[in-house]
């Protein structure tokens, strides 16, 4: 299975070209599935299906009010209308689901880091340990690199990614937060990000020292610096996707299997997808 991070592979063909703001809905899906074509006639023959996990609004906001709170800001700011961006993404995610044999997850509450990393999780149940590729350039999904199935390609390296020791990597990025998604490190609140301030600045040294003690980590830190810790905890560490989210990604995922190649053809003729109407055999699915 090759799981694609829809949002993430979408966002990077946007602004890949010279003015991402002018583009319109054509342009879009061409390149959106331009990119699914290629990484699906690239990987299917050793990962076999591929699987689209999308982006909604996550739960962890409702944990975490701050979490990406300060990409709000940097989109005020930014030349792409970025409410008619996501407006076309939904469209093209709804033609692909209707007209392509892909499984096309999109679960109200969960990023597309909870649909991948539940749906690699899966993948460990009764042994099954069938071969993974995450097609993303997000690091959060190292951490899944614990599991000996798990590859990880990065559309932006073009290259694979690893993680020398995905549980210290977890670990450190606990730790260290995440300053993308509005997490702040250990030693610093939970506002620091939204206020303009600055964190502390947290030694490796340190690091290393709690790593060893991991087990009694409310111990040897002090009670903030471990309410900081659980906070990172829950908003990095995949295990934490609450249970209802798991149990309608199973639903879902279940519900969009068995779909056929028959439509490609004719929605590329329709939609005059003229550049990828006679490469259209590299969207098959198998």
């Amino acid at each position: 299975m090759q799981i694609l991070d829809f949002n993430g592979i979408a966002v990077a063909a946007v602004f890949s070209q010279d003015a991402p703001e002018a583009i319109e809905l054509p342009l879009v899906r061409h390149m959106i599935l331009n990119r699914i074509r290629g990484y699906n006639k690239q990987f299917r023959r050793e990962y076999g299906e591929t699987v689209i996990a999308c982006d909604e609004r996550s739960w962890r906001r409702s944990v975490y009010p701050q979490y990406k709170a300060s990409r709000k800001k940097t989109r005020d700011t930014s030349p792409l209308d970025w409410s008619a961006f996501y407006e076309m993404l939904s469209v093209v995610r709804d033609e692909i689901r209707e007209n392509f044999p892909y499984r096309v997850i999109s679960v109200e509450g969960a990023e597309a880091d909870d649909i991948i990393g539940h749906l690699v999780e899966n993948t460990q149940d009764f042994g099954q340990s069938e071969p993974v590729l995450i097609v993303s350039s997000d690091k959060d999904f190292l951490q899944l690199q614990r599991y000996k199935n798990v590859k990880q390609f990065s559309p932006s390296r073009r290259d694979f990614i690893t993680a020398e020791t995905p549980a210290f990597y977890l670990f450190e990025h606990i730790c260290r937060g995440d300053s993308g998604d509005g997490v702040p490190n250990v030693l610093s609140p939970d506002d620091v990000f939204v206020e303009n301030g600055r964190q502390r600045p947290l030694r490796k040294t340190i690091i290393d020292e709690w790593y060893k003690d991991q087990d009694r980590l409310d111990e040897v830190m002090d009670a903030d610096t471990y309410k900081n810790y659980c906070r990172n905890n829950k908003m990095i560490n995949l295990n934490h996707t609450p249970v209802e989210i798991r149990e309608k990604i199973d639903s879902l995922y279940t519900g969009e299997a068995n779909k056929t190649n028959d439509k490609i053809f004719g929605f590329l003729v329709e939609n005059r997808c003229s550049m990828l109407i006679e490469c259209s055999q590299d969207f098959h699915n198998n």
